[in-house]
């Protein structure tokens, strides 16, 4: 899994973000992390919800999980039109519902940006949440031409 951030808060595996800043998944108080597939997937990611001109320094993290402790919801698994923005709020209390099921340390969601790539979202509050590794952190080169134009 891979978490594109801010290199202020490389270190912070803590979920705090979310729970302040509430995501499509989660609900303000629930701590979650964010992360992604693939590379490529965080950068858009980051891209939809950060604008270029705010881009800050960033740190690329490799993470790893026991595969054994994801739970997969495929996009036919959830509510017509989820991937709209803003996000519909149901989302956010299927996010809920995983999280006081507390049975998976991780959910894999389909991405509302490319649909047949997939963010995992991590349960911070977990009992197995000491199974959560950073593998790897690295600066991130940010191409400025990816900056949206109007």
């Amino acid at each position: 899994m891979f978490r594109l951030c801010n290199s202020a808060y490389a270190s912070d595996l803590s979920g705090l973000g979310a729970a302040l800043f509430p995501g499509r998944w989660n609900k303000a108080g629930t701590p979650v992390l964010y992360t992604s597939e693939r590379p490529e997937t965080a950068l858009l990611e980051m891209l939809v919800n950060v604008p270029p001109m705010f881009m800050p320094e960033l740190i690329l993290l490799t993470l790893e999980i026991p595969v054994d402790s994801i739970l997969t919801l495929s996009p036919s698994d959830l509510p017509k039109h989820w991937y709209h923005y803003p996000a519909p709020s149901i989302l956010a209390d299927l996010g809920q519902n995983w999280i006081d099921e507390n049975r998976y340390l991780a959910l894999m969601v389909p991405s509302s940006v490319v649909h047949m790539a997939y963010n995992v979202l991590i349960n911070c509050r977990h009992p197995q949440i000491n199974m959560l590794r950073l593998i790897q952190q690295e600066p991130f080169y940010f191409d400025t031409r990816l900056r949206i134009r109007h």
